[in-house]
């Protein structure tokens, strides 16, 4: 297993935008669709996953991605079943922001094995779910509670300490269908603390919201549901990345 994904990320020299693709949301016709649009608006990275996958398109859709030399494909999974040995690297994703230990190493533990003869490079991220003004899946499958969504020196003291234990990455999520973003103030005062990459998602459906991520402080925003109603809004938000209004 090489760092070659973690290098990557850490030597992005513009803002980085991963679209993430939800087996259980796209057909073969969509999923074509997204891959041409991704490769002309030179997405940095696929994510494939989702709190919940109840189809087995999962393999099928990586073994397509893998297909586009350009773009990476990483796991975002659910569980420790949601493994691709044909991606390029996966969230080793350990739920910071809650105190259920199945989210913080029991899944991982029963994965560790699999893992280990996939080949796939680990990317250990500690993963923050912000409250979003909803229940959102991976609240509910996780049963922990969101960080709240004013409180942005939780969100940094929670951050530290996920960069002081080890992990590469931080995620912070405020899950799928999000009525809010995670807000700028938040997002600025996590990373002002950080020495490793943020990634921040959940309830980015306009580019006005994708600038804003970008400009309180992210390194990586992660688009979702707004491609799926729309896959066009790639190439909107990707325009942004590349010429961005602001320093």
């Amino acid at each position: 297993m090489t760092n070659s994904i973690l290098e990557h990320i850490r030597s992005l020299r513009k803002k980085g935008l991963a679209v993430l693709i939800d087996p259980d949301k796209v057909n073969e016709e969509q999923l074509e669709e997204l891959i041409l649009i991704s490769i002309n608006a030179k997405v940095d990275f696929f994510l494939v996953g989702g709190s919940l996958i109840n189809s087995d398109q999962l393999e099928n859709v990586v073994t397509k991605l893998k297909d586009v030399k350009s773009i990476p494909t990483i796991l975002f999974p659910g569980n420790s079943q949601h493994i691709s040995s044909e991606a390029d690297a996966i969230l080793l994703l350990s739920l910071i922001s809650g105190r259920n230990p199945e989210f913080l190493i029991g899944q991982h533990v029963i994965a560790a094995p699999a893992l280990k003869r996939s080949g796939l490079e680990i990317l250990s991220t500690g993963y923050m779910l912000v409250d979003g003004g909803r229940q959102t899946t991976a609240s509910y499958i996780s049963n922990t509670t969101p960080l709240p969504h004013d409180k942005p020196d939780i969100a940094v003291a929670t951050a530290m300490a996920g960069e002081m234990l080890g992990h590469k990455l931080i995620y912070m999520d405020a899950g799928s269908g999000a009525e809010q973003t995670i807000s700028a103030e938040m997002i600025s005062a996590v990373k002002k603390q950080l020495d490793i990459p943020l990634i921040i998602g959940g309830g980015i459906n306009t580019p006005e919201k994708a600038e804003k991520a970008w400009q309180a402080g992210a390194d990586i925003i992660v688009i979702g549901n707004a491609t799926e109603k729309e896959p066009g809004f790639i190439t909107e938000v990707s325009k942004i990345a590349a010429e961005p209004s602001y320093k």
